[in-house]
């Protein structure tokens, strides 16, 4: 059994999977709870399932970007886990978790997350032969991005209603744009990417793998005197 976990933004999840196949899943708002939510919601799912944690043969975890402390709680658990029952970790792209549902359509595929300062965080993803990553994790506008899209493409994620809105008026029918309830991020999809790596025997190192922030916590940003 593996276990997912999600917490990079006020939609959490979590969820047990048998080679990436979900057994169970708990997805909820935490707003920013995830410090006392996380783990007994992992109990509570094991529980269940009537499983222990010895039981959990790799954790997969949502590296981001997305919520400063929701990826820190999220992360710094995963990696406890990993370590203490010395088993595989796997990070992955939240946004590549968004994205990942809608690879069925042969569409490119680029979810979108606010970024602040009228910026957002987005990435491009397709399926061809094999899933791929077009264009990697990174920071812009909505005017750079619409400027960008040349051909239909569909647009997932946490999209900010105005984001939503300026991506219809500017792109008209190339912009493809699911029901805010088809785009729900779930950690059945953290799951089946997760898999995918570990199967490939790709992991990562619970001693060096860090947070996708994009930009920096604003604790690390050095002062302007």
């Amino acid at each position: 059994m593996e276990l997912a976990i999600d917490t990079s933004t006020n939609f959490a999840s979590i969820a047990l999977s048998r080679e990436g196949e979900t057994v169970a899943e708990l997805t909820w708002h935490s707003e920013q709870n995830h410090t006392v939510e996380l783990v007994p919601n992992i109990v509570h799912l094991l529980n269940q399932t009537r499983l222990g944690p010895q039981s959990l043969a790799g954790i997969f975890v949502a590296r981001g970007p997305g919520s400063f402390n929701g990826l820190r709680v999220g992360i710094s658990t995963a990696k406890g886990l990993a370590i203490a029952l010395s088993i595989p970790l796997v990070g992955i792209s939240t946004l590549e978790i968004e994205a990942y549902p809608f690879a069925i359509t042969g569409l490119p595929v680029c979810p979108i997350h606010n970024a602040r300062r009228e910026e957002i965080a987005t990435a491009l993803y397709q399926q061809n032969d094999d899933w791929q990553c077009l264009v990697e994790e990174h920071i812009t506008t909505v005017d750079a991005l619409c400027r960008q899209t040349k051909k239909e493409t569909l647009f997932c994620g946490e999209i900010p209603p105005p984001v939503g809105q300026q991506l219809r008026q500017r792109l008209g029918k190339q912009a493809v744009i699911p029901a805010p309830e088809a785009r729900l991020r779930h950690a059945s999809q953290l799951a089946a990417l997760g898999w995918r790596r570990l199967n490939k025997g790709d992991q990562d190192n619970p001693a060096s793998l860090q947070p996708l922030y994009l930009r920096q916590p604003p604790i690390t940003q050095r002062r302007v005197r």
